[in-house]
């Protein structure tokens, strides 16, 4: 019998305050989906991390004789067969490196031609104007710089480049836009937590005589209380169960179809079906429990039991 009155009194009070219980729904669903949109950002830039840092190679370019001309660095001539033997031994030394791929001027031209044969530069290159080079691929990407530190200024080498810097560049970018998303999910996460609150102080004004009632026939405050408590929750849960489905709706149109991201993409290696799915149960347990937290406390001050 009680719970089937607790019942009652929460479709009442949904019914009552439909306008802002409707209103809170929008502002827990949309600062949830931000929620759960950034946590996915945040395994997303993860996974591109992995991904591409697995494939980040340092490459160690070496003089020829067009920079002895030109560049101060290779002031004392092109890079020597000695040079380069030795700068050979000492890589496979260095316990940081996992493998070492000399790429010739001829191979570099070859390589260029495929890459940038349209361009107006192509025509004018030869293959002894390439620099021959070492591709170095690390078994830790983060330890550039004991290669660069190590070859850098040697005899016979122009200079030590990192192709990790260029992918920081857009890792940073893509934990900003994630900031930026968790900053925007924390207001409307303020606007619901203060809606709620204003819910749940107007549907405790319209029902005083009702809890008059009660406390006059000695029920207990939390008796009293619950039917608040789980309209808030109630709410929250709808909020949370449609946040879970833009997280879905977003995952199957933004990647599978619709913008077809991961076909137009290919080079990216986004975060699957399971990462999404794992995201909805916090998503919902958030969805439920913000709102009645924030209405229990919400009654201790405004409930007088």
């Amino acid at each position: 019998m009680r719970a089937q009155f607790v019942l009652s009194e929460i479709g009442v009070g949904l019914r009552r305050n439909l306008t802002m219980t409707f209103a809170v729904v929008v502002s827990v669903a949309l600062s949830l989906a931000l929620f759960g949109g950034s946590l996915l950002m945040r395994d997303q830039v993860s996974t591109m991390k992995g991904y591409w840092y697995d494939k980040v190679n340092v490459s160690i370019f070496l003089c020829n004789k067009g920079d002895a001309e030109q560049d101060p660095k290779c002031a004392k001539g092109a890079v020597t067969n000695e040079q380069k033997q030795q700068i050979l031994t000492d890589l496979k030394k260095m316990p940081v490196v996992d493998t070492v791929q000399h790429e010739t001027a001829d191979q570099a031209y070859k390589h260029y031609k495929e890459q940038f044969g349209d361009s107006p530069l192509s025509s004018s290159l030869t293959p002894d104007q390439m620099q021959e080079s070492y591709r170095i691929k690390l078994k830790d990407p983060e330890k550039y710089q004991v290669v660069a530190t190590a070859f850098s200024g040697r005899d016979g080498v122009q200079s030590v480049e990192d192709q990790k810097g260029v992918l920081d560049n857009l890792f940073e970018l893509l934990n900003g836009m994630n900031w930026a998303a968790l900053a925007v999910m924390a207001l409307m996460l303020v606007v619901a937590l203060m809606l709620i609150v204003n819910t749940v102080r107007v549907s405790a004004f319209s029902r005083r005589r009702e809890t008059g009632i009660m406390r006059l026939v000695g029920a207990s405050s939390f008796y009293i209380q619950m039917p608040f408590i789980l309209e808030a929750a109630v709410a929250g849960l709808i909020g949370g169960g449609l946040a879970c489905g833009f997280l879905l709706l977003g995952r199957y149109f933004i990647i599978d179809h619709g913008l077809q991201l991961s076909e137009k993409l290919n080079l990216i290696n986004f975060i699957g079906w399971d990462a999404v799915l794992a995201k909805l149960p916090l998503v919902l347990a958030i969805g439920l429990l913000m709102p009645a937290l924030a209405a229990f406390f919400a009654l201790r001050k405004y409930l007088k039991v």
